[in-house]
């Protein structure tokens, strides 16, 4: 419309009338024409014209900053021009990769000689680690002031399960006797990976591991003058009267046992299938299946089932193990385990893997108090990323959580998404080995011998690891392989809480729980009003 009204300004008002066509008169109109021309261009703003490269509107820099307004308004169309063609860049160079190379039957397997040793990572400041890494001082606490000695290692080889070493950038193994399925092949496997990813960079070390589902060095075996010989051993996880250190369980690299593939793909599958059921399509209830055989909790549960006098709210499977392992694991795919509002932790014969899974679901967690902690779940707030639950009423903690999240679905919707953010987030697998960095760096700090590779003792690289296997076995192993050295350095970690902190972290945690307690007892003395017959049964549960 603009250009439309400039011509007739050029050319408006009374008709033109023609004139002689003699040559100087024609001089003279094709001098005023291109006069005027000239005047107009300069008067009229150039970014209103669309041509290739220019701005189809003009905007000043207070425009371009301000926010979009979120009312809906109705705008003439726009005939924008053809997009300009993009300035094509060379790409990157490929990162290079280092697949496995499995020899023939008739070649003995050997590392590789072309791996890495050493790699320099990017000249960039390191993020902070979660806040959960600053438990990496408080489970090396017992040692800090005296050190860990050769004899304090050595007097628990009885009850490891093997020995590693790490010695000039390779990881060696000491094996000495076998553990439950695989889980010493996969926590091998990880420990593998870890020097794959950053080569080079782990400290000379010695550390003794065990792979039972209980810690097993008690403190009350440790008072007094024996509180100087506290033996470091690692497993899986601690409790608040043990010393065993806490590390990464082997089922992040994948459980072939029970098809639990590793956590990045699971994760990934969990989150795709979740995605696909809304809130409002779910079932309301809170939903377990797994072993109720392995806990006295997990049989309590299991009473906490729909009955024909109570609805606790909660749906509880017996996961049959042998039917499953026979049948190809049709029916315990942990991805197509995300169809209820609600879901319930329980801990098994101690800790269980099944937390991150149970999380990742973005189910509002009922998470029944657990006595054991793997290296993640500290840094968990109740209310924040879960809902807690008393072991010893159960049924009634379920039933009231259940009924409060379907009053309240926003607040329920985000602390399930909170719950599914930390350890999407938090637990990836970047900083599952970035823990297992710093944990095994500052660990190493504390020795007070020099490593030695013991007689027997072999490396354990990629290639000897994952060669001797096929199935699922292998197939974890490759789907879990670090494939070529980060270019990111670890996290920076962060420091110990000093005792004022810590201190109000775990009141913070105790006053949400007994907070959520108290607004139960209300509500369940109201309850108790309108149903007194039925309110005695309840104390049973």
């Amino acid at each position: 419309m603009e250009e439309e009204s400039s011509s007739r300004g050029c050319y408006g008002g009374k008709a033109w009338r023609p004139v002689k066509t003699w040559a100087s008169a024609t001089v003279f109109v094709l001098f005023t024409v291109v006069l005027l021309s000239g005047v107009f261009i300069s008067w009229i703003d150039i970014p209103t014209f669309t041509f290739p490269g220019a701005s189809i509107f003009k905007t000043t820099a207070n425009e371009s900053s301000a926010q979009p307004s979120l009312k809906k308004t109705e705008s003439p169309k726009t005939e924008f021009p053809p997009e300009s063609p993009k300035t094509e860049f060379p790409p990157e160079p490929a990162k290079k990769e280092f697949p496995i190379n499995c020899p023939n039957a008739t070649t003995k397997q050997t590392c590789p000689l072309d791996y890495p040793l050493k790699h320099e990572t990017k000249n960039i400041d390191a993020e902070v680690c979660p806040e959960y890494f600053r438990w990496i001082h408080e489970d090396l606490r017992p040692w800090k002031a005296a050190g860990i000695t050769r004899e304090m290692l050595e007097g628990i080889k009885s009850t490891a399960h093997f020995r590693i070493v790490v010695h000039k950038g390779k990881v060696y193994l000491d094996k000495f006797r076998p553990a439950y399925q695989t889980r010493e092949e996969f926590t091998f496997w990880g420990i593998a990976q870890l020097a794959r990813l950053y080569p080079g960079k782990l400290p000379d070390l010695e550390l003794m591991f065990q792979c039972e589902d209980r810690p097993a060095i008690k403190k009350e075996d440790y008072k007094g003058s024996k509180g100087t010989k506290i033996p470091p051993l690692f497993h899986y996880c601690g409790h608040h009267t043990a010393f065993d250190i806490p590390f990464p369980d082997w089922s992040f690299w994948g459980w072939p046992e029970v098809n639990i593939k590793p956590w990045e793909s699971t994760l990934s599958a969990i989150k795709e299938k979740a995605q696909m059921i809304s809130w409002n399509d779910r079932e309301p209830y809170a939903y377990w299946k797994g072993n109720p055989t392995t806990s006295r909790g997990r049989g309590e549960l299991l009473k906490c089932n729909d009955s024909k006098e109570i609805d606790w709210k909660a749906r509880v499977y017996n996961q049959d193990w042998g039917r499953e392992m026979a049948e190809g694991f049709k029916h315990s795919n942990l991805e197509d385990q995300c169809t209820h509002r609600y879901n319930i932790y329980i801990e098994g014969i101690a800790w269980s893997v099944s937390q991150k899974y149970v999380l990742a679901c973005d189910a509002m967690t009922l998470r029944v108090k657990p006595d054991y902690y793997d290296i993640y779940s500290r840094g968990m707030i109740p209310m924040d990323h879960y809902w807690p639950i008393r072991p010893h009423k159960m049924c009634r903690d379920i039933k009231y959580a259940v009924e409060w999240g379907d009053e309240h679905p926003a607040q329920a919707q985000a602390i399930g998404e909170n719950g599914r953010r930390y350890v999407a987030e938090s637990a990836k697998m970047k900083y599952v080995y970035d823990y297992m960095f710093h944990l095994l760096s500052e660990y190493a700090k504390l020795l007070k011998f020099e490593t030695t590779v013991p007689p027997g003792a072999v490396e354990m690289c990629s290639e000897a690891m994952a060669c001797p296997f096929s199935g699922s076995i292998r197939k974890f192993m490759d789907d879990s392989m670090v494939m070529s050295p980060s270019d990111v350095p670890p996290c920076s970690l962060p420091p110990p809480y000093k005792p004022d902190e810590l201190k109000a972290l775990l009141e913070r945690k105790e006053k949400v729980t007994r907070g959520v307690e108290m607004e139960e007892a209300r509500y369940w003395r109201d309850f108790k009003r309108g149903t007194s017959s039925w309110w005695s049964r309840i104390f049973h549960h």
